[in-house]
Formats: C-alpha cells, sequence, structure tokens
C-alpha cells in the first residue's frame, strides 16, 4: 500500500556497521519506516548489540540448528511474514537467500555491495578491484534477485582510488559512502518513491548524492 509506514527487518552476519548508519539515519529523520527486528545468524554478530542497544527485537539462530538449510530459511520467512515485515535490508548478511524466500519478498530485498556493479561481485569486492588496480571503483545497492550481486541496481556511487591508498585505506573510503548512501535507498522505498522496470528503478524527487 502506498504511503503506508514500513515494518523492516535487517540481516546481519558481522559488526553491523550499516545497520548503526540505518539506524543512525531513521533516529534523524522520519523515513516513514521503522526497524522492527534485526536477525542475524550469528550469535557473536555485534550486530545483535546495536540492535539491543536501540531496544530492537532481535532473532538469532544458526542453520546448524536444523535438520536442513530448506527448514532453516522458511522459519526465517515465516518470522519475517509474523513480524509483518514490508522491507528486508542485507547489512553485512554472508547467507545466500534461497528463491522461495526471494520469490515471496521479490523487490522488497536490498543489499549494499563494494563495489560498483557489474564488476568484482563476491565478497571481495574490496580487495578485488583494489588488486585489479581500477582507479575507480565505489558502493552499489540494488535489489536481490536469484543471482549473485545481480539484482536492479537502485544508487551507486564512485570512490576513486588514490595513488597512496592502501586495502585499509580503501576500505574507510567504502564503508563511508557505504554508510552515507544505504540509508538514502532505505529512504527512497518507505517513501515509495521507486518505479521498477525490469532492470532500471527510477527514483522521483530524489535527493542530490553529495560527500
Amino acid at each position: 500500500m502506498k504511503n503506508k509506514r514500513k515494518k523492516i527487518a535487517v540481516f546481519a552476519s558481522g559488526n553491523g556497521s550499516n545497520l548503526q548508519a540505518l539506524i543512525n539515519h531513521s533516529l534523524a529523520k522520519d523515513i516513514n519506516g521503522d526497524i522492527s527486528i534485526v536477525f542475524s545468524n550469528n550469535p557473536e554478530a555485534y550486530a545483535l548489540k546495536r540492535a539491543a542497544n536501540h531496544s530492537i527485537k532481535t532473532y538469532c539462530f544458526s542453520q546448524k540448528d536444523f535438520d536442513s538449510r530448506k527448514d532453516f530459511d522458511r522459519k526465517i520467512l515465516e518470522l519475517m511474514l509474523i513480524n509483518e515485515i514490508d522491507l528486508i535490508c542485507l547489512a553485512g548478511y554472508m547467507l545466500l537467500l534461497n528463491n522461495e524466500f526471494i520469490k515471496e519478498y521479490e523487490n522488497r530485498i536490498i543489499n549494499i555491495h563494494p563495489s560498483l556493479l557489474p564488476s568484482f561481485k563476491g565478497m571481495h569486492g574490496i580487495k578485488d578491484a583494489f588488486e585489479y588496480g581500477v582507479k575507480v571503483t565505489g558502493v552499489t545497492v540494488h535489489f536481490v534477485d536469484s543471482e549473485l550481486d545481480h539484482g536492479p541496481i537502485i544508487i551507486q556511487k564512485a570512490v576513486e582510488i588514490g595513488e597512496n591508498d592502501t586495502v585499509e585505506t580503501l576500505e574507510e573510503k567504502i564503508h563511508k559512502t557505504e554508510h552515507f548512501i544505504y540509508p538514502l535507498a532505505i529512504e527512497y522505498f518507505c517513501k515509495d518513491l521507486f518505479e521498477i522496470n525490469g532492470r532500471k528503478v527510477s527514483i522521483s524527487e530524489r535527493e542530490k548524492i553529495e560527500d
């Protein structure tokens, strides 16, 4: 339903710095949405503590707790439906979602990737771009589909690689950019500003993205 206030679930497996950026942005302005739950497959994930610090409901269980991966995924999907989640945001979630899950939430799962897709897909986008020797890399926010790092692109922002950059300094630049554009993409979704036509995502009343 247009203009309905959105319920957001964030999936994170680790530190959760992008989760924190989403929390901070939602506290700073009304994005027409609320982070209702945080899910992790890792009981040691610091993201769970970040959520608890803001009184956000958390769920945590591992696929090792289930007889099959299918049962694990179905349990997560059940949680999403019970909590009436409108949008799922992947923030360093280290497992691929299965096709049944993606189909149920088609165009309602958003991921952030540390490169300018379709270049440098996979888990090591920053390191791969640095070692390849490109002069410009960046960050991509995209919808999730059944292929890895493939769904329609929402926002991209370039990050230059300087002569004196190291993998570590490039990571810092990438994370800073992630923390800026990911919350914007979530806000655009919650305010119903997206129009999706195939692989093309149009954003109406788009705010200018600046450093």
